[in-house]
C-alpha cells in the first residue's frame, strides 16, 4: 500500500500530513478520526462510521473541507514519479576530503575507528587533494556551487594540505567560475588563535564536535591517553565562534545508550553558549553503546522532552537553532532530493588519503565499495547507477513509508552496515528518524501557529487604539 497520509497526535494537538505534496494541516479530532479510512469516494459511510460520535451536520461539513484541500492539492496529491533528469547520470556536487585518517582522540563510538578507517594512520598529501579539487570541477558539469568538506580523523592533524588545497581551490575557482563551500569538521582539540584566524579569513564553515555535558563528554571523547577533553574543546569552540561573531557554525553531538537522557546534554551545549546546535543518535552493530528496538519507547520519550523544553525557551525569549526541528512546511526540497538525500555514490564521494574513491565518508574501507580514484575517475561504473537508482521508489520499506520523501531513505552507509543491502534501511534508525520528525513537524506548526495568533492580535490592538 502506497502511504498518501499520516496523522499523529502530541502536546494535545491533531496532526495531518500529506505525504506526497509535503503539506501539513493542524486539524481537530473529529477530522482525526475520519482519516482513519476516508479517502476522497466515500464520504457517507465515513459519516455514518462516526454519526454516533460526531453530529452528522458537522461530519458533513468536515468532509466538505477535506474535499477543497483536495481540491487544492494539499490533500492525497499526485505520486511523485522519478523526473527523466534524475535518471541521467548524475553530475559530482561535493566531495568529502580525508585529508587526516588519524586523530588525536579515541572516541569510543566512532565509526572510523579512531581515525584510520580499519588501515593504517596517514593523512593526504596536496597532490591528492588538489587532484580531488581537479575531480569535481571536471565531473560537476553545469553546475556553478560545489562543496568540499575538509574530514577526518581530525584534519588539523593536516593543516598543511588543508591550506594548499583551499588556495588550489580559490585559484581554479578564478579560472572557472565555480563557486565553493568549504567546510572543515574539528574535534576542537588543535583549535589555536592562528588557525582560528585562518579558518575564518578563508570563509570556511565549521563543524564542531562535543558530546553535551562535560561527564557524557569526558566518557566517550577522550584523547589517545584516556585524559578528558571537554575544558579544551570547549574553551576553543567558544574562541572560535565568537572569533566568528557567532556565525558560519554548528555545534554537533553524538548520543549513545549511556546517555539517553540527551536533552540534558542538549542544553548543556546551549548554556555553555552555542546557540547552533544538532544531536545525533549513536550509530553501532553489536555494540552495548548502539541502540536496540528495546530502547525505542525511551528515545521516543525524550524526544518529546526535548520538543516540550524546545517550545519553553523559544518562548521564554532564549531560544536556539536546532538542526533537526528545522523545517520549512511550506517549501521543501525538490524533488531529486527528497528521492535520494545525500547523492552519496554519484554526486557526492569521500576521497581516502591515498585518493581513492568512495561513496561517502563512512564507506571508507569498505574495499567492495571503492569506486576507482581522483587520478583515474570512477572505475566502477556500476556501483554509481545503482546508488543513483537506489531511491525510495525503490526500496521496498520506504516505498510504504509516510516519511519517505523527508528522509529520503535514510543512510546508506548504515543500510549496508546492519544488511549488507544499500536499499535495505537500518530500521531503528528509521524509527528515531520517524519520530524526530514529527516533533519537527509539531514544533513549526505550533510556532506558526503562535506568531499569526500574535500577528492577529497586534492588528486588534491597533484597530482599538
Amino acid at each position: 500500500m502506497n502511504v498518501r497520509t499520516h496523522k499523529f497526535k502530541q502536546n494535545d494537538m491533531y496532526i495531518l500530513v500529506d505525504v506526497n505534496s509535503g503539506a501539513v494541516h493542524v486539524i481537530d479530532e473529529m477530522i482525526y478520526d475520519m482519516m482513519d479510512d476516508f479517502d476522497g469516494t466515500n464520504d457517507d459511510a465515513v459519516i455514518a462510521r462516526l454519526a454516533g460520535r460526531y453530529p452528522a451536520e458537522e461530519l458533513r461539513e468536515a468532509a466538505g473541507e477535506l474535499h477543497e484541500l483536495m481540491a487544492a492539492g494539499a490533500l492525497f496529491a499526485p505520486d511523485i514519479n522519478v523526473p527523466p533528469t534524475f535518471k541521467s547520470h548524475g553530475l559530482v556536487k561535493s566531495l568529502c576530503l580525508m585529508v587526516a585518517q588519524d586523530c588525536n582522540l579515541r572516541c569510543k563510538y566512532c565509526f572510523g575507528d579512531g581515525g584510520c578507517y580499519g588501515g593504517h594512520r596517514a593523512v593526504m598529501s596536496p597532490e591528492v587533494g588538489c587532484a580531488a579539487v581537479d575531480f569535481i570541477v571536471n565531473g560537476c558539469g553545469p553546475r556553478k556551487h560545489c562543496e568540499i568538506d575538509f574530514f577526518g580523523g581530525e584534519p588539523l592533524m593536516n593543516l598543511h594540505t588543508v591550506k594548499e588545497v583551499t588556495a588550489y581551490v580559490r585559484k581554479r575557482e578564478q579560472e572557472t567560475g565555480k563557486e565553493f563551500k568549504l567546510t572543515l569538521t574539528t574535534n576542537g582539540m588543535l583549535l589555536s588563535d592562528k588557525n582560528i584566524a585562518w579558518l575564518n579569513d578563508n570563509n570556511i564553515s565549521v563543524v564542531l564536535s562535543s558530546d553535551g555535558r562535560r561527564e557524557v563528554h569526558d566518557a566517550m571523547r577522550p584523547d589517545s591517553r584516556g585524559n578528558g577533553t571537554y575544558d579544551v574543546v570547549m574553551r576553543n569552540f567558544r574562541k572560535l565562534v565568537e572569533a566568528r561573531g557567532g556565525n558560519d557554525y554548528y555545534l554537533r553531538g553524538t548520543y549513545t545508550r549511556e546517555n539517553m537522557d540527551f536533552t540534558k546534554d542538549v542544553l548543556a551545549m546551549n548554556e555553555a553558549g552555542f546557540d547552533i546546535l544538532s544531536m545525533e543518535p549513536v550509530v553501532l552493530k553489536d555494540s552495548p553503546l548502539g541502540f536496540t528496538e528495546e530502547d525505542l519507547p525511551r528515545i521516543f520519550a525524550e524526544y518529546d522532552r526535548l520538543t516540550e523544553t524546545y517550545l519553553s525557551r523559544v518562548r521564554a525569549g532564549k531560544g536556539f537553532f536546532f538542526f533537526h526541528f528545522n523545517m520549512d512546511l511550506n517549501h521543501g526540497p525538490c524533488v531529486a532530493k527528497r528521492l535520494a538525500g545525500c547523492g552519496a555514490g554519484h554526486e557526492y564521494y569521500a576521497v581516502a588519503e591515498n585518493g581513492d574513491l568512495y561513496p561517502c565518508h563512512q564507506f571508507v574501507g569498505r574495499e567492495n565499495y571503492r569506486l576507482g580514484s581522483v587520478f583515474t575517475g570512477v572505475e566502477n561504473t556500476e556501483l554509481p547507477t545503482y546508488f543513483r537508482n537506489s531511491h525510495v521508489l525503490n526500496k521496498p520499506l520506504c516505498r510504504d513509508c509516510w516519511a519517505r520523501f523527508y528522509c529520503s531513505g535514510g543512510c546508506h552507509a548504515n543500510a549496508d552496515l546492519f544488511h549488507g543491502d544499500i536499499r535495505h534501511p537500518y530500521e531503528v534508525g528509521c524509527a528515531i528518524q520517524k519520530k524526530r520528525l514529527e516533533c519537527a513537524i509539531l514544533v513549526q506548526a505550533v510556532l506558526a501557529l503562535e506568531k499569526e495568533a500574535a500577528e492577529e492580535a497586534q492588528v486588534d490592538m491597533r484597530k482599538r487604539a
